[in-house]
């Protein structure tokens, strides 16, 4: 099994010398991978660095320039009615899921 989600932190410490700290987290059962989208910890110079640890261990993967093709197959999908980024099938399973949480979902009262 896998899980993701994105962290974004707009109010960053002053000594951070980047205009916020944009994380992409995918976990899994046999490791994880980070992309740190606006800087890297270690220093590096660029954006877009992938940290991947498995059991192979740890490494560093510079990505800034990685083609990122998944929105224009979608798009082509819409327009040719082709099943090439994603299936129908997903896309309405994942419709059905959002439809049921936000059916699920309880308004929580303001905390004073």
């Amino acid at each position: 099994g896998a899980t993701g989600f994105i962290r974004v932190d707009w109010l960053s410490p002053a000594g951070l010398d980047t205009w916020g700290d944009v994380r992409l987290f995918l976990l899994g059962t046999e490791g994880y991978m980070e992309v740190r989208k606006t800087w890297d910890v270690q220093g590096r110079a660029g954006t877009d660095h992938l940290f991947v640890v498995d059991g192979q261990g740890e490494r560093h993967i510079q990505a800034t320039g990685t083609p990122l093709p998944f929105m224009a197959d979608y798009l082509a999908d819409l327009r040719q009615r082709t099943e090439t980024a994603i299936t129908q099938a997903h896309v309405l399973q994942v419709s059905e899921l959002a439809l049921r949480a936000q059916a699920q979902a309880h308004i929580l009262p303001a905390s004073r």
